[in-house]
């Protein structure tokens, strides 16, 4: 019997060499996330690949998976603790390699596998290590998954088999750059800067852009895991404001980031300017949607209210549903309804066919901008940005909270919303014209000024945005609301960024 993980290890000591250190709050909605040692060792991310396979049995699924591992000091070495507890579990184990998650996700069809465990810890810094898993493709693990997880890791129940295997798997990057590049070629080599932060994507992405037609200048695609001038992160202002000087430089038609493992694309048009996803989005919506009709898309509820309210996705009679954040969820409620699409924020992009097959890919998502963009009959990208109606709206904030608090302050401040609403107060002198609560709280005025407060999924922190339709003024006005009230509580620190 495998020993029951625990969680008052300490490095350099006899029992972290000996025993399998586990922190409970590495399980998390749809992954899971660690820092690497403090909260986890490789005796533990082993405990948590018996405990993965022991799941993978108990759902009846065929236990064959795909293993990958990011471009980090230490992925190497946690896929291959992960690989030895599936192999424990009875699990077939089929190892890409150096990976990005979508490839990982791609190797499941490529494979015929139905499982995935990839090795990331996405746009997280330096220390941090996490695993993405699934056991039924193209879908990854919510809730119910990481609880069941979580509870046949940290309890001990977790089972070894025979019948377990390992094959290393040879030349996928190949096999999955031709399957990506097969679409159409562009009518003119449109050129763009792919910026990928040091990180996995560099291996990937600009050759993919290439192949397409594109006229490509790679922007920190040499793969370096100190990450020396920024985080692979397509939210943080400093990869966006690096890019947006390497596109005016080079005179460029448009600028493309990558995250940490390559399922998120961050846009900057020619004149240098960041495009937040979720109006990206609205751009890739409409031009589906211009070829389909009654085209239906899902977005995650930090999103722009230009979905509801563009008057060229209203014509082109356009359903769109706000949902959950998060990469599992936006994924299976795409799947679910069978949408063409479905956009988060934080820039993840979900293609169903014939774009992609439903998982959220970073060079997928820069391919179809720049079909986008191929098509849009001279048109730059300033202009089709232009083109949509003006909201003022904030990029994704961050404020510190442990994970063990962050619920609870959410709990809060959505009943303190929900009590200004019944009492008709007011903000800014306007009322409170609706309350969204399918993930924290979205609090939407009567004049389409809203604001949203939720736990962020894989860090501790909450996530705050805040956009009008009106003016700069009132989002501001928004954001102050939301942020005397969250300085209220003890357990709110600083935030990452502030508008």
């Amino acid at each position: 019997m495998f020993p029951i993980p625990r969680a008052d290890l300490k490095p350099n000591t006899a029992e972290f060499e000996t025993f399998p250190l586990i922190a409970p709050q590495g399980f998390r909605e749809y992954d899971a996330r660690w820092l690497i040692p403090e909260e986890i060792n490789l005796i533990g991310i082993q405990a948590l690949g018996l405990g993965l396979a022991t799941l993978i049995h108990d759902m009846g699924v065929t236990p064959r998976i795909v293993v990958g591992h990011d471009y980090r000091s230490y992925s190497l070495s946690v896929k291959q603790a992960l690989a030895l507890g599936l192999v424990t579990g009875g699990a077939e184990v089929l190892d890409i390699g150096l990976a990005l998650s979508p490839v990982a996700y791609f190797a499941q069809f490529a494979l015929d596998a139905p499982c995935v465990a990839m090795v990331t810890a996405s746009h997280n810094e330096n220390g941090w290590t996490g695993v993405k898993m699934g056991a039924a493709r193209p879908l990854t693990f919510g809730p119910d998954e990481m609880t069941a997880l979580k509870r046949i890791t940290l309890d001990g129940k977790a089972r070894a088999r025979s019948g377990g295997s390992y094959r290393a798997v040879e030349g996928m990057r190949e096999t999955y750059l031709k399957d990506v590049t097969s679409v159409k070629k562009l009518s003119r080599p449109i050129k763009v800067v792919a910026a990928c932060g040091n990180g996995t994507a560099g291996a990937f992405a600009p050759e993919a852009l290439a192949r397409i037609g594109a006229e490509v200048v790679p922007l920190d695609a040499t793969l370096d895991y100190n990450f020396p001038r920024y985080n692979p992160n397509p939210e943080d202002m400093k990869m966006l404001h690096a890019l947006a000087d390497a596109v005016k430089q080079n005179n460029a038609d448009v600028g493309l980031a990558f995250d940490g493992d390559g399922d998120r694309c961050g846009v900057v048009d020619n004149l240098g300017r960041e495009i937040f996803a979720d109006k990206v989005g609205v751009l890739i919506a409409r031009d589906i949607s211009s070829r389909q009709k009654d085209a239906r898309f899902v977005v995650d509820v930090k999103s722009t209210g230009l979905f509801m309210t563009d008057p060229v996705l209203n014509a082109n009679g356009v359903k769109t549903e706000y949902w959950k954040t998060g990469h599992s969820y936006i994924k299976r409620r795409a799947h679910e309804l069978n949408a063409q699409a479905g956009f988060e924020k934080s820039g993840h992009y979900f293609f169903n066919p014939p774009i992609g097959r439903g998982y959220d890919d970073g060079i997928v998502a820069a391919i179809a901008v720049l079909h986008m963009l191929d098509r849009a009959s001279g048109q730059t990208m300033s202009m089709l940005n232009d083109g949509l109606p003006k909201t003022y709206g904030s990029p994704t904030m961050a404020p510190h909270c442990p994970d063990d608090k962050k619920y609870g302050v959410v709990e809060e401040v959505t009943a303190a919303y929900q009590a200004a609403y019944k009492r008709g107060d007011k903000i800014m002198g306007l009322a409170i014209r609706d309350l969204v609560t399918v993930n924290g709280v979205r609090v939407t005025l009567e004049d389409g000024t809203w604001g949203l407060v939720r736990a962020s999924s894989n860090k501790p922190s909450l996530v705050v945005v805040v956009e009008s339709p009106v003016s700069e003024e009132r989002m501001r006005g928004m954001f102050a609301d939301v942020d005397a009230r969250l300085a209220k509580n003890v357990h709110v620190g600083a935030y990452d960024q502030k508008i």
